[in-house]
């Protein structure tokens, strides 16, 4: 399994000379299977150069989307393979509490975008997994699923393929000041022993409570999850917008201090554009 970051900020994309190490683009990660499956998490505008990878092979794709917020479905529009002939593109919806499957789809339509989603020549098919169903495969890969912590709320992945199995929890505030969908012990039991976590950390304790509520966790907030499942490795994510990448540097310094403190072996970093891992 191969898995690279094509997206890692939240809420809006960010251009600039202080967001180039990290990157600007909003949500997207792709896991290539040692089977060739490919399977993609969010459709934010890191799908767009993800599209231009993709567009050489004619197999077909799986989308799990988290939730509908723009940040996660924007770039949609822009991946190259949905304008490719009879290409077979399978989008799994999160478990939002309005269930708007074809939201992806919809925002192409009216004066909201060029293009309308008829003239699409790609197969899409909306995909959406009964919630009583706990488990599904993807090619080679056994998917789970949780609900998370988020307005609106969504679906958190677990995929386990090839010997590894990797967490993708983003948008989720894993203390909200409303009611919890799932709470601190459960999300520990999801992610144990996880060979990566990717985990929202788009705040710090300096940004409460004034976005206590907002949908996101602080950074060490994930780091205390990581170590309670035993993960091997953590990738901080959902980059907040206001944070430079010297920004970014200081919340992985600060987090490291938690695990030193902590004796843990857990391996931490901030997720990048581009950063590939292989299991």
């Amino acid at each position: 399994m191969q898995l690279t970051f094509f997206g890692v900020r939240g809420s809006i994309p960010t251009p600039g000379k202080d967001f180039v190490r990290y990157g600007g683009n909003t949500a997207c990660v792709h896991v290539a299977l040692n089977d060739g499956t490919d399977i993609i998490f969010d459709a934010g505008t890191g799908i767009r150069p993800l599209g231009n990878v993709l567009i050489k092979k004619t197999t077909p794709i799986h989308l799990l989307l988290t939730h509908n917020h723009w940040d996660h479905i924007q770039g949609f529009p822009f991946f190259a393979p949905i304008y490719q002939k009879d290409r077979e593109i399978n989008i799994t919806p999160g478990l939002t509490t309005l269930p708007e499957h074809d939201q992806i789809i919809r925002q192409m339509q009216g004066s909201v975008f060029p293009v309308p989603s008829s003239a699409l020549l790609s197969n899409i098919q909306i995909k959406p997994v009964p919630e009583h169903i706990d488990n599904w495969n993807i090619g080679n890969a056994t998917v789970t699923r949780l609900p998370m912590n988020h307005p609106g709320k969504g679906s958190a992945y677990a995929l386990c393929a090839d010997g590894a199995k990797v967490v993708y929890m983003t948008d989720n505030e894993l203390y909200p000041p409303y009611r919890k969908e799932t709470d601190f012990l459960s999300f520990v039991d999801f992610a144990r022993n996880a060979d990566l976590i990717i985990h929202d950390a788009q705040y710090m304790l300096s940004d409460m409570p004034a976005k206590s509520g907002w949908g996101h966790s602080v950074a060490e907030e994930a780091v205390k999850l990581a170590m309670a499942c035993n993960a091997k490795r953590l990738a901080l994510y959902s980059h907040d917008p206001e944070r430079t990448d010297d920004d970014i540097d200081a919340v992985v310094l600060h987090c490291q201090r938690f695990i030193e403190a902590a004796e843990s072996p857990l391996d931490m970093m901030a997720a990048s554009e581009g950063l590939t891992i292989n299991f």
